[in-house]
């Protein structure tokens, strides 16, 4: 084979690791591509080898991954931030979008974007992530209840599929596989350009935390947010247990509405739910009225009067919020550790129930990390995609972001942080909650089929026809690679 890139054999060990630093699966080489053929050809050519090779293809992103889903063991490992596209092509007019290589930063998206007036409709948290690594598992964020999750707003992609034929898809062309591979999980095709919808983009942002004692009131006035229809532009949430530190933070850049009740408020052994909201604005436009209309919004809210803090930000500023945090930890080194993160959503008719015995007895205090806790509108989301949700229209998208320390053995060790993701996964399991994973891992054939449920045969019906020898995304772990030793079968493998 020829490549405008190259194929590496050697200095391929930081392939092995990703954010989530629990899986460490080594590959035998990494291609790093120039164009679309390079990856086209590559995988073709393992293809063509057909059931006497093993070899198996990951494309990996930015790392982001948690538990070794971009990795592939003795395996081809694709470096998507490689591959030179032309430059992002923006379209203006009534139906905005952008054209961007799938191993490009979201962050960059934005910063181009943004030079026109425009910006994507939907985010994730966190900006420095690929898009081709978001839109192979949803993108969702606080502005998933009006637009959905970055899968929803997609109008064409450019495909590899596992044959190594490369596709150009959409609602109109190609429709199956284009739906196959947003929230596909890799396993339908790599994806390698995107068409990304715009919007006008505002200037400026409202930026807006309450907290709440209970969680009846929480959870009722963040699903009135969503679905009304005059509201905020971003509604998220999170729990508070036994931290007082976050709140002290909060007055180095929020400005409380009440700062002698705020300095007053005290936080300790309770367990507490902060409602984090945005409003856009452009202050040529709107400046008069945006106060007027968020303190409209608020006098409907039930949250503790004292604790309402509002800071205004530039709207870039405030969708790369993360990364700030992100800076600051790696200068303190604690960036580079395990990350066991735990991502669910909940029936809505069941997050107090949830609520009670996770937030009550089994997450004892949340100084390891954030715990994100927000209900979504499915109506809003396409039901076409590959993505799983749970069969209520309204859903808690609920995430432990916990970091552990390296070679610790207590509270914030690995080993105690994933006993109590076991725990928590148990109780669900035990109440039959109905609960459904988000970036899911699982190693069974019977998890797997469980966490599909009646969309399983489809999801077989399109790895039979895009990748009918299962080597693309084998960290996954959902089919195991076709050989001569055998057929298709589930893997369990888990190499460390």
């Amino acid at each position: 084979m020829t490549f405008d890139g190259n194929l590496s054999f050697d200095n391929i060990r930081h392939v092995a690791k990703d954010f989530g630093n629990i899986y460490h699966l080594m590959p035998c080489a990494v291609l790093h591509p120039k164009s679309v053929f390079d990856i086209s050809s590559t995988v073709k050519y393992i293809f063509d080898m057909g059931s006497t090779s093993e070899l198996t293809v990951a494309a990996r992103g930015h790392g982001h991954s948690l538990k070794g889903q971009a990795q592939a063991y003795k395996g081809v490992v694709i470096d998507m931030e490689s591959l030179s596209v032309p430059e992002m092509n923006i379209q203006t007019g009534t139906l905005p979008y952008i054209d961007v290589s799938a191993g490009e930063l979201w962050i960059n998206m934005l910063h181009e974007s943004l030079k026109h007036g425009l910006a994507p409709k939907s985010w994730t948290d966190y900006l420095h992530l690929t898009v081709g690594g978001t839109l192979s598992n949803a993108g969702i964020s606080g502005q998933a209840f009006r637009h959905g999750p970055q899968i929803n707003n997609v109008h064409r992609l450019k495909v590899i599929t596992g044959r190594g034929e490369i596709v150009t898809c959409s609602e109109e062309h190609n429709a199956d596989i284009f739906h196959a591979v947003l929230g596909g999980l890799g396993q339908f095709g790599i994806i390698t350009e995107a068409r990304i919808a715009l919007e006008p983009a505002p200037k400026k942002v409202k930026w807006i935390r309450a907290l709440y004692s209970d969680i009846y009131a929480f959870t009722k006035d963040q699903e009135n947010l969503i679905s009304s229809r005059d509201s905020f532009d971003y509604i998220e949430g999170f729990v508070i247990i036994n931290r007082t530190g976050l709140l002290n933070s909060w007055r180095s850049s929020f400005k409380p509405k009440d700062p002698v009740g705020a300095n007053h408020f005290i936080s300790e052994g309770r367990i507490l739910f902060c409602l984090e909201v945005a409003k856009y604005f452009d202050p040529a436009e709107s400046s008069k009225h945006i106060d007027e209309d968020i303190d409209t919004l608020l006098s409907k809210l039930s949250y503790i009067e004292s604790t309402v803090f509002i800071s205004e930000v530039a709207y870039p500023d405030f969708l790369d919020r993360v990364h700030q945090s992100e800076m600051k930890l790696r200068e303190k080194g604690l960036w580079e550790v395990p990350h066991p993160w735990l991502n669910l959503f909940i029936p809505r008719s069941r997050i107090h129930e949830f609520s009670e015995e996770v937030f009550g007895n089994i997450v004892r205090d949340t100084s390891n990390g954030p715990v994100l806790i927000y209900p979504v509108n499915k109506s809003r989301w396409k039901n076409i995609t590959s993505l799983i949700t749970p069969a209520e229209d309204v859903f808690y998208v609920v995430s432990f972001l916990f970091s552990a320390t390296p070679s610790s053995k207590g509270k914030d060790g690995l080993e105690h942080i994933l006993a109590q993701n076991n725990r928590i996964l148990q109780f669900c399991e035990r109440r039959r909650l109905g609960i459904k994973h988000y970036l899911p891992h699982y190693s069974t054939q019977e998890d797997w089929k469980t966490h599909f449920g009646t969309h399983w045969e489809v999801f077989c019906r399109r790895k039979r026809t895009y990748d009918p020898l299962a080597i693309l995304a084998p960290g996954q772990n959902i089919f195991q690679r076709a050989s001569s030793h055998g057929r298709h079968t589930y893997s369990s493998r888990n190499v460390a």
